[in-house]
């Protein structure tokens, strides 16, 4: 279980989004509090550095907004952050500092630490995205199981119970997805490792790892 603690997967020093981790072990006991945690963050953002953009909706004023985005609260958007042509953002969506959501990415209950990117047509949903992450284009995180039921994390001979029907993907600092991959229901990929493009990812991948296709996962030299 140790594998899914936050502190094997996450770098979180001078983070705004600390504090949402504080008091939980396991990382996807993080997504139902994600809401709340924006609610009660942004009114208390430095008005020199952050300014309303709507209801709950916090916005830098570094940030780089397209036009053409829609943006729903609750909503943290942080320094230096690019939300990109067409991006939807559909609430619940804390973007760290230095992030990119690019054109036609949609965004709905995630966190993304700082300094990642989502920048081509991805669905990233009820996830937590480390910093320095990486979806290629088109790749998606899949957050409801296609039986309705509950989600669970495959690691290694376990089966983790998660109590969530909705739980996309979690990726660790550093972790880079290939072009067009499909993160299935519970997903946890450790720090570090690499996904081959076209890849349909299931359960946890250990760290420092290259995931070429279902069971056929080596460590990096």
């Amino acid at each position: 279980m140790h594998k899914l603690n936050i502190s094997e997967l996450f770098s979180l020093e001078n983070t705004l989004v600390a504090p949402l981790f504080n008091d939980v072990n396991l990382c996807y006991e993080v997504l139902p509090k994600i809401s709340d945690f924006i609610k009660n963050l942004g009114p208390t953002l430095d008005s020199s550095i952050y300014e309303i953009k709507g209801e709950n909706i916090w916005i830098a004023k570094s940030a780089k907004i397209a036009p053409t985005a829609h943006i729903t609260g609750p909503c943290i958007i942080g320094e230096n952050s690019e939300v990109r042509h067409c991006a939807f953002i559909r609430g619940n969506a804390f973007v760290g500092d230095n992030c990119v959501v690019g054109n036609s990415t949609e965004l709905k209950n995630v966190v993304l630490i700082s300094h990642v990117q989502v920048p081509h047509y991805n669905y990233v949903g009820d996830s937590i995205l480390g910093s320095y992450s990486h979806m290629g284009a088109g790749s998606i995180t899949s957050n409801v199981k296609s039986d309705k039921t509950l989600v669970t994390v495959k690691l290694d001979d376990k089966i983790i119970e998660t109590g969530l029907k909705k739980f996309g993907a979690i990726l660790g600092d550093n972790v880079e997805v290939g072009c067009g991959s499909v993160l299935n229901p519970g997903t946890v990929i450790g720090k570090n490792s690499n996904i081959y493009p076209l890849s349909s990812v299931r359960g946890y991948v250990n760290a420092n790892s290259i995931y070429k296709k279902a069971g056929e996962v080596v460590l990096k030299r």
